[in-house]
């Protein structure tokens, strides 16, 4: 499957955008190195480090593959590099004057590799540019846009695709093969890039019956058994029954953007509980859509979810039990875990271009789980639905 590289004209758009943010937090540089942020301001993901002054043009250093790197960005300045060392000589040929504060994404840049850059750069304070990139990667360009319409269809079609090959007595792993199969042949890259530190995402949950109600170490309200403790989350060894819910929570990538999306199926009929707080999830998940506007703010959203499920006698176990999360939606784009957040103190208001995944959930203690996921864009008329397979439960004979 042909994937277009992202266009010069974008990736000039992107770095005059950091430049001017630089600008107003009094940065004089950034080096970038996180692979999400290095492909959004470089257009490759190879071992390198991108160094953005205040003014003037970016310095794309390569470890390696510099042909590689060579080949994916439209940057002009890609030089080769053999050791980080080499970093030093080629910003201070780059500029004017030696910077005195740096930009560097502290929120995932380890310890060790900070430290290294101390020694490195010993006359500049090292500053956390990550704020200011995580905020313009908020809102998505229409170059973006294309590739998360794309990740959507594909998952709308992986959905439709669920009928054929679910059946009775396979184990959550088997049945989560089979739709991961259907991915790849779809071309999905395999990984599902996550910000947050610690937090791994293996193309999504697939769980199934009072799996689907298991705490475990991911973020999100669903857990999952997973195959063993060292991934405590996701599909496990449990085998699929029938009238018990089997939720697909998966995340489809496509040219490195996601579309994230949950469906709920049944083998044979729906128990009448889980039908009526299914009902509960799609009643808040549309009247966050009704009420979301530019300019407002995204805690009032999730303020809105809460008290639907605290009028609904449901609250009990939305968005996670024992320990539910606080939020009800969440930014999705490169990384699964973006800006904004519709949660509780969330300080993000709803911007046009904004991609928002938002998941109404309900636990019901050892039984399962009852809910709905969608992506959506904020747009000047609201919020356009992206994924677009049916919301309803979905019965498979």
């Amino acid at each position: 499957m042909f994937v277009p590289s992202t266009p010069l004209e974008e990736i000039q758009r992107r770095i005059e955008m950091l430049q001017s943010a630089m600008a107003e937090n009094e940065l004089d540089a950034a080096l970038i190195i996180q692979r999400a942020d290095l492909f959004y301001f470089s257009g490759t993901t190879q071992d390198a480090y991108l160094f953005v002054p205040v003014s003037g043009d970016p310095i794309l250093m390569v470890r390696r593959s510099f042909q590689r790197a060579s080949q994916d960005s439209p940057l002009e300045g890609v030089l080769p590099i053999r050791r980080l060392s080499d970093i030093k000589k080629h910003v201070l040929a780059g500029v004017a004057r030696q910077p005195k504060t740096i930009g560097m994404e502290l929120d995932v840049l380890p310890v060790t590799n900070f430290r290294f850059f101390q020694d490195l750069f010993p006359a500049a304070d090292i500053q956390d540019v990550s704020p200011l990139i995580r905020t313009l990667r908020m809102t998505k360009s229409a170059h973006e846009l294309s590739f998360i319409r794309e990740a959507a269809r594909l998952n709308d079609e992986m959905f439709a695709h669920v009928g054929g090959v679910l059946r009775e007595g396979m184990t959550e792993l088997e049945f989560a093969g089979l739709l991961e199969l259907f991915h790849r042949k779809h071309g999905h890259q395999g990984f599902v890039r996550v910000r947050g530190f610690n937090q791994e995402v293996f193309y999504g949950h697939v769980m199934a019956g009072e799996n689907l109600a298991r705490e475990s170490v991911s973020v999100g309200p669903t857990g999952g058994a997973g195959p063993n403790a060292a991934f405590p989350q996701g599909p496990g060894h449990r085998t699929i029954r029938r009238h018990e819910p089997v939720q697909i929570d998966h995340v489809n990538v496509y040219g490195g953007y996601q579309a994230d999306q949950a469906r709920t199926f049944y083998l044979g009929e729906p128990p009448a509980e889980f039908v009526r707080i299914h009902k509960i999830a799609l009643d808040i998940q549309q009247a966050i859509v009704s009420e979301a506007r530019i300019g407002m703010r995204c805690e009032s959203l999730y303020d809105l979810a809460v008290r639907m499920a605290e009028e609904a006698e449901v609250k009990e176990g939305f968005m996670g039990y024992p320990h539910p999360v606080s939020f009800v939606g969440h930014g999705v784009g490169l990384e699964l875990d973006e800006l904004p957040v519709v949660g509780r103190r969330s300080p993000h208001e709803i911007q046009e271009g904004m991609v928002i995944a938002l998941e109404p959930k309900f636990i019901i203690p050892d039984k399962g789980l009852a809910g709905i996921e969608n992506s959506f864009v904020v747009t000047q008329r609201g919020l356009e639905k992206l994924t677009l397979f049916d919301d309803e439960i979905q019965v498979v004979d």
